[in-house]
């Protein structure tokens, strides 16, 4: 019986750690898990408690542990991973037996870092800026990404502001930003 690319990705994780350290290799698509963009897979190892109890102090000792007894495996799995992993993370279980949505977590990016820079991104200092993103926003910024305007969704926040900069009443907005900023001086 043919194994799937799933099946594969688990065997190769597992190889390189030792035997009980990993409870179980999840591979992500787009729909999974919200982190995960159009077009890009990634994977969740959820790392074993081995009968250690749940709570904050208990598990930033565990996932700790854990990235010092493993640092060179996990610094193997960039390399032995396919390309089209955008990116790993290593979480614990919890006790009902799924990957803690929060928590300390050990994330690094796939083989490659996931998705190339732009070319814009290579020419051009740029400040790297977080946000979050109700469902129909990311809806949103997605629907972009699946038809091609943006490759990635940093790339879609970049390219929705720069139409922002673009309408004429943006520059209505910078004159009185720049007024109320002359005002705030006088006093």
């Amino acid at each position: 019986m043919a194994k799937t690319v799933s099946d594969r990705i688990d065997e190769q994780l597992r190889s390189l750690f030792p035997e009980g350290a990993i409870e179980r290799v999840e591979l992500l698509r787009y729909g999974d898990d919200p982190m995960v963009e159009p077009g890009e897979t990634a994977i969740r190892v959820v790392i074993s408690r081995a009968g250690e109890p749940e709570g904050e102090e208990s598990d930033e000792a565990i996932v700790k542990a854990f990235e010092e007894a493993n640092g060179a495996a996990i610094r193997k799995v960039r390399d032995q991973l396919p390309r089209f992993i955008g990116w790993v993370e290593f979480r614990l279980d919890s006790p009902a037996g799924a990957a803690r949505p929060h928590g300390p977590v050990i994330r690094i990016g796939g083989r490659g870092g996931g998705r190339a820079p732009a070319l814009d991104d290579v020419s051009e200092e740029l400040t790297p800026v977080m946000t979050r993103l109700g469902p129909a926003d990311l809806a949103t910024v997605d629907t972009l990404i699946t038809a091609g305007i943006a490759t990635s969704r940093a790339e879609a926040m970049r390219w929705a502001v720069g139409r922002i900069r673009e309408h004429p009443a943006y520059a209505r907005l910078q004159e009185r930003v720049h007024e109320i900023d002359e005002l705030k001086a006088q006093f």
